[in-house]
């Protein structure tokens, strides 16, 4: 079992700034590739960001490129998702999702194995 459990959202400005975290505990964290998600009201939930078990490898959607980051502290069981200029169609439910199986990248959610709670990102104009 792994229990992932995010932080950091909350409601801003246009432009504005906002880190989130993802604290794991669980199995083994360090050998999990680790996904970012979104879900705004009435659509699907959508792939974000991703990053590799050891960090060198991270992909982004492509409405985030260059705005967003993802990191992880691997000693401290965290990974983190710093967002930077912020938009109006960034508001949204985020939520961290680990991967169990080893693979390559994906961006289907539904090779995720386990989620987190969701945080609550609003952006306002």
């Amino acid at each position: 079992q792994v229990q992932l459990v995010e932080s950091g959202g909350g409601s801003v400005q246009a432009g504005d700034s906002l880190r989130l975290s993802c604290a794991a505990s669980g199995r083994s964290f360090s050998s999990r590739d680790m996904g970012w998600f979104r879900q705004a009201p009435g659509k699907e939930r959508e792939f974000v960001a991703y990053i590799s078990r050891s960090g060198a490898m991270t992909y982004y959607t492509d409405s985030v490129k260059g705005r967003f980051t993802t990191s992880r502290d691997n000693a401290k069981n965290t990974v983190f998702l710093q967002m930077n200029s912020l938009k109006p169609e960034d508001t949204a439910v985020y939520y961290c999702a680990v991967r169990i199986t080893y693979g390559s990248f994906t961006w289907n959610r539904f090779e995720y194995d386990y989620w987190g709670q969701g945080t609550q990102v609003t952006v306002s104009s």
